[in-house]
């Protein structure tokens, strides 16, 4: 009998159905159904030529069943492969890919079409023919709108989907009111970019022409998300575009826009400004169900994809402090570049933190903006994967791919992706396939390079002129609609221009103004003054008892038990280390209220074993963090270990300050020298933003510093890099050699009335150096000393002076009591900037009497903070220099040689004969 003979009495969309569900999730079918199905695959995946099912299996499922499964593998194949023969590219023939979707390559006739298949219902469409059911098929995934989303594990996800695009085939059904009010964005994308064109010819702006859609797209978006429940939008952007956005999404007035064209100067004298299309904004809208929503566009730098990872920071900061039991009332939108989403690293590290707990959001809206073109690259030439989207693969992200002449496609599949993201709070990708009008900038000439492709959109309408004859054929709108449009618009822009050219300044609004309500912006001078770091005693007794017990009724690993009791052991014996001056120094400030947030690889341990700030249950690695326990009214600690990130990491930590002034926000990195993976945070944000942008920031930069021969890598901080980007008051730079200094450092950065990047070099062999410990008292009622004046030494029996900074000073210590040598006197810069300079020139006119001056660094001499003082310190010009040689590298490899040279630096700076840089 045929084993397959109970195929003849099922009903084909049940088991179509079942095929389905299979495809999706073989665990989830019955199995004698599933060993069915696998033996099916297994039988069609070896087609003939002919289409027909090898032997074996072909001839024990009745025919028409047979034909049932082809018609279903065809469903499978537009879900899988539809996207990549879709109507998407408005100005290029697609690329030809195999094997094509023809109905042959699936065991099925042109003598099927006619035939009914109850596959049908898998679409929702009810058993249909298969000429209609292909119809069907290329309306939802061959249309206008290609959609990736089979490579999803997830079978609610998928079916989610598929429900989502079955609805109207996947197109759009807008009321005329809606399809005007898209036209009506369209033309102001349209309308802003031909008026500037004209009025500023040959300016750059980075024109949205070919990809205006965008602004019905954004709109639609806020719109919709307002109604779900999402109260703040946070974007990031790149240049193109930029302009069109702030003034026709996010309400900047087209007139402060004209100023900025004009090139006029700033109000502020302090404020040195940066190009009109990097600038932030912050705004309220009002939306159409009512609801007042808050829209914020971050500033951004031409690092490309850098202010993605910034939006990410900012949006998280503000979910923690506002939105704890929804994140989803912050929508994250990043729009890119097509050559930058493919050819940057950093975008990678963005969304491999999209579902990390220290890093997540609840899903982030990726717009391309794709010009098919990268300043003059060809896409052939700018990546090698298929999409310039498929990095959101990684996270199987669902992909749209749209055309961006058809408004009504884009606005679509930008509210399935919105509906996406809430339902799923996961990332979700829309690849708008466009072109750029013009060339990189406005002064380019871009048939230098695409001859072909530059004729083709010379002749090409503009999306919004598309658009209008479409409405115009289905009776929406007259024929003399879009003028009344244009006119209007461009009417309103000549009065702002007018407004605009009455005024001789530009004024510059700050980004998140009322996030930094009662902060102050400073200059060196208030820098300077000391803060009040004070904390009780009790206080300090207080928050040592919390952190030094561990709950009664869990297993902790034993030396782990110790660690952890021996921090109320050092609080009793008032010797208190490092990682105490950490511990009490964020523990103080969450019970005053302040967050507390650290991020950064393997910090909850720290590298060196240091911090032990989670805390791991040794049977179930239940995570512990006493800091959270001191008491019901503190701020919250958080701690997390990063992905093996550092330029993602620190741009979502520094956007993370931005947002949050009242955290106490801290990256470390792993070794001081791998912060250089995040350089262009530093040159691009933690050093010039505020020039640039009016934007204070207090994030932290721990980075472990000093040489104990551990190699080029593990020596290194690049001090040098740092204290070159300093100018004026742009940030603080510390190397302290105390842990009471570290407290007072940290607390200060919260204490203030304003906030500035703190970088600071922190020690590896000093975490548990005997003399490097410091008193209860001097936690309590002291302060953060810039300069450490050498109390031991007598003034008039000095004859050498020596200034040095960070771990160097206990190696020179130890060498002048073996030395015994009273004539020497050692004062330790504790800030390197601002330079405390009157504080070392006090050191000067105390030890007036010595002769010999001597800037003492372990670091090679064309690094660490050499240079810095001979460029901020006049007298440092005639201080004798004790340091190793120039060198390419910071440090020898081998540990005999790095040895070597440390001890000649030593030997140097005690005795000048010794010549060190021979």
């Amino acid at each position: 009998m045929d084993k397959y003979s109970f195929l003849n009495a099922a009903h084909t969309a049940y088991f179509a159905d079942l095929y389905e569900q299979y495809q999706v999730n073989p665990d989830s079918v019955e199995p004698s159904w599933r060993a069915f199905f696998q033996g099916y695959d297994f039988g069609s995946e070896n087609y003939g030529m002919d289409g027909d099912i090898v032997e074996g299996v072909s001839t024990q499922i009745p025919e028409h069943v047979q034909k049932e499964f082809q018609v279903v593998k065809l469903i499978d194949g537009y879900r899988n492969r539809g996207h990549l023969f879709t109507k998407t590219n408005p100005v290029r023939a697609r690329r030809k890919y195999a094997p094509t979707l023809e109905i042959e390559n699936f065991g099925l006739t042109s003598s099927d079409l006619t035939t009914v298949f109850s596959a049908g219902e898998i679409l929702g469409i009810g058993a249909q023919s298969l000429q209609e059911i292909i119809k069907h098929l290329e309306s939802i995934y061959c249309d206008s709108i290609g959609v990736e989303y089979m490579y999803i594990r997830k079978p609610e996800e998928i079916q989610w989907i598929q429900s989502r695009l079955n609805i109207n085939d996947n197109q759009p059904q807008f009321s005329s009111n809606q399809k005007k009010h898209i036209l009506k964005k369209l033309n102001e994308a349209v309308s802003f970019e031909s008026f500037l064109h004209t009025k500023y010819v040959g300016q750059k702006r980075f024109s949205l022409e070919g990809g205006e859609v965008l602004i019905p797209a954004l709109d639609a978006m806020i719109e919709k998300a307002a109604e779900l429940g999402v109260e703040e939008f946070i974007m990031g952007m790149a240049h193109r575009g930029r302009l069109s956005t702030l003034t026709n999404i996010f309400g900047k007035s087209a007139k402060d826009i004209f100023s900025e064209f004009d090139g006029k100067d700033y109000e502020e004298k302090v404020f040195d400004g940066d190009v009109k299309y990097h600038l932030g904004w912050t705004s309220k809208r009002k939306s159409d169900s009512g609801k007042v929503i808050r829209l914020s566009i971050a500033p951004n730098p031409s690092h490309l994809e850098t202010v993605g990872a910034v939006v990410e920071g900012i949006v998280r900061a503000k979910q923690d402090r506002f939105y704890k039991d929804n994140f989803s009332k912050v929508l994250p939108i990043i729009v890119h570049g097509d050559a930058a989403i493919a050819g940057q690293g950093l975008v990678y590290e963005l969304v491999q933190m999209a579902q990390l707990d220290g890093y997540k959001t609840n899903g982030t809206i990726h717009i391309v903006v794709n010009n098919q073109v990268g300043f003059t690259t060809n896409y052939l030439d700018a990546r090698s994967s298929t999409y310039c989207t498929d990095v959101g693969k990684v996270t199987l992200s669902p992909v749209l791919h749209v055309n961006a002449d058809d408004a009504e496609a884009v606005v679509h599949a930008t509210l399935f992706a919105l509906d996406f993201r809430m339902n799923f709070k996961r990332d979700v990708f829309i690849d708008i396939l466009g072109y750029r009008k013009y060339g990189h900038n406005e002064g380019d000439e871009p048939r230098f390079t695409q001859p072909k492709l530059y004729k083709a959109i010379a002749k090409h309408a503009n999306p919004r002129n598309i658009y209008a004859e479409k409405l115009i054929a289905e009776g929406v709108i007259g024929k003399d609609h879009v003028k009344q449009l244009e006119k209007a618009y461009k009417d309103s822009l000549e009065e702002k221009l007018d407004a605009s050219r009455k005024e001789d300044k530009t004024v510059i609004t700050p980004f998140m103004e009322a996030t930094w309500k009662g902060f102050t912006r400073v200059d060196e001078v208030e820098m300077m003054k000391t803060v009040d770091t004070k904390v009780s005693k009790k206080n300090l007794a207080d928050i040592t008892k919390v952190i030094s017990n561990l709950p009664k009724d869990k297993k902790f690993i034993r030396k782990i038990e110790r660690l952890i009791k021996s921090r109320q052991t050092m609080f009793d014996d008032n010797q208190l280390d490092w990682a105490m001056a950490e511990h009490l120094a964020y523990g103080s400030l969450l019970t005053e209220g302040y967050d507390v947030r650290i991020s950064g690889q393997d910090v909850e341990r720290g590298t060196f074993s240091h911090r032990h700030a989670v805390v791991k249950v040794e049977d179930s690695e239940e995570e512990i963090i006493l800091h959270n326990n001191i008491s019901e009214t503190q701020g919250q600690f958080h701690i997390y270990n990063s992905l093996l990130s550092e330029y993602g990491v620190v741009g979502f930590d520094y956007g993370y300050a931005m947002a949050s002034p009242k955290t106490l926000t801290i990256w470390e990195a792993q070794f001081g020298d791998f912060s250089n993976g995040a350089q262009i945070m530093l040159d691009q944000y933690i050093s010039a933003a505020e020039d640039k942008w009016k934007l204070q920031n207090g994030l932290v930069m721990l980075l472990p510093h000093g040489y104990e021969n551990q190699g080029a890598e593990h020596s290194s901080a690049r001090m040098e890099r740092y204290l070159q980007l300093c100018a004026k008051d742009n940030m603080y730079v510390a190397d302290c050699t105390t842990p009471e200094n570290m407290f007072h450092l940290l607390r200060r950065q919260m204490k203030s009335n304003f906030r500035k990047p703190l970088i600071v070099f922190t020690p590896k062999s000093l975490l548990r150096h005997p003399k490097c410990v410091s008193t209860v008292e001097s936690f309590a009622n002291g302060s953060f000393q810039t300069v450490i004046h050498d109390i031991e030494a007598k003034a008039d029996k000095v004859k050498t002076l020596v200034f040095v900074t960070g771990k160097f000073y206990y190696d020179l210590d130890e060498r002048r009591e073996q030395l015994k040598r009273e004539d020497v006197a050692i004062i330790r810069v504790e800030q390197l900037f601002p330079l405390p300079a009157d504080e070392m020139r006090k050191a000067l006119k105390k030890y007036n009497k010595a002769d010999d001056i001597v800037w003492a660094q372990e670091e090679p001499r064309n690094m660490g903070a050499y240079a810095h003082m001979l460029m901020h310190f006049d007298e440092t010009k005639t201080f004798r220099a004790a340091s190793r040689r120039s060198y390419g590298a910071p440090s020898a490899g081998s540990s005999v040689r790095s040895k070597k040279r440390h001890q000649e630096v030593i030997d140097y700076v005690f005795d000048k004969t010794k010549n060190n840089q021979r």
